[in-house]
């Protein structure tokens, strides 16, 4: 029989497949049913530093100090109260989790500065949770702010969770680095656990009736996954830490692929809010049927097998593939 089994964040695992952060951890009762559909993991939702800031006095600090020269990044906080619950609540979900399944549970902190991140981090470990996922969600939108600084904020943020934590952490980025190989590496040097890639910025509409900014949630499609294909191909072999793929993941295809270019796991929310959790079994049975089809003895025995550094043709995932693109398409066209 195929294993399927696999680590990540030094975990063992019954298979790749991840529920990454979503709504669904919001209610007690859905977290044996995500266990009993077959996910290996459950990444809560997370707790948002300005949840942090709002039970703290540093919060009403914070928007004095602040608002003189960032009044309209002020005036997005979300309201909260509408939005969230309480850091307290969020520390008992996950005690509730731990005691309903057998799977290990990842918390995760949404954030930008280092501030509370680091008590929160503390309490989330000390509630049982098995591992920590930094979720950096940073939009400059100073110019006097250059990359340098806004990279070096990151890198603190993480050494001091890392400092205070005994359990593992990884860090959901943005791939909007001038240079991502870079500050990857630089991050693996903090001795971070894993890399998840990457985080959706959600973009704002404009209704053009009421002239308001609206907030759609607009789920992922798999023709995201490419990117993060491309970035953990070439990411792989580089860095010593372990690398999630999220977002784009729909099918078990989508998860091959991600084994395939050097994750570890493949996360996903989207296809289970289409799908429905029996999705998770549909996508473990497949998987394993393709693996057996084609002779492979365990998901790790394919792991980097098409990587930037494995494939026979690296180019593939640089710019040798879209000057082919491009080519092609004249040629279609003419």
């Amino acid at each position: 029989m195929t294993d399927l089994s696999t680590t990540y964040l030094g975990l063992k695992l019954k298979s790749p497949l991840v529920l990454s952060a979503s709504p669904l951890t919001r209610k007690d009762e859905n977290f044996r049913r995500i266990e009993d559909a077959g996910a290996s993991v459950v990444v809560m939702h997370s707790l948002f530093e300005e949840q942090i800031r709002h039970e703290s006095l540093a919060f009403d600090q914070f928007l004095h100090t602040t608002s003189e020269h960032y009044s309209e990044a002020v005036s997005y906080l979300p309201e909260l109260q509408e939005h969230t619950i309480g850091p307290e609540e969020y520390l008992n979900v996950i005690r509730k989790a731990k005691e309903a399944i057998n799977i290990p549970v990842i918390g995760s902190l949404n954030g930008v500065t280092p501030g509370g991140w680091t008590d929160y981090a503390r309490e989330i470990e000390q509630a049982g949770a098995d591992a920590l996922e930094l979720n950096i969600y940073s939009i400059p939108t100073e110019s006097s702010e250059t990359s340098e600084q806004v990279e070096q904020r990151h890198l603190e943020l993480v050494q001091e969770v890392k400092r205070n934590l005994t359990i593992p952490v990884s860090v959901k980025l943005s791939p909007f680095f001038t240079s991502l190989p870079n500050m990857a590496k630089r991050l693996d040097k903090t001795h971070v656990d894993g890399l998840v890639l990457f985080n959706r910025f959600y973009q704002p509409a404009i209704d053009l009736e009421t002239l308001a900014v609206l907030h759609d949630l607009d789920l992922s499609s798999p023709a995201e996954l490419r990117l993060r294909l491309r970035w953990i191909a070439i990411l792989y072999g580089h860095i010593w830490c372990d690398m999630a793929v999220t977002g784009g993941v729909h099918s078990y295809g989508d998860v091959l692929k991600s084994i395939m270019v050097g994750a570890k796991v493949a996360m996903m929310t989207s296809a289970i809010l289409l799908h429905g959790l029996a999705h998770f079994g549909r996508i473990k049975k497949d998987l394993a049927d393709w693996l057996d089809e084609h002779e492979y003895e365990s998901v790790e025995q394919m792991r980097g097998s098409m990587s930037h550094k494995s494939v026979p043709n690296p180019s593939v995932f640089e710019r040798g593939n879209y000057m082919k693109i491009l080519q092609d398409y004249q040629e279609q066209g003419s």
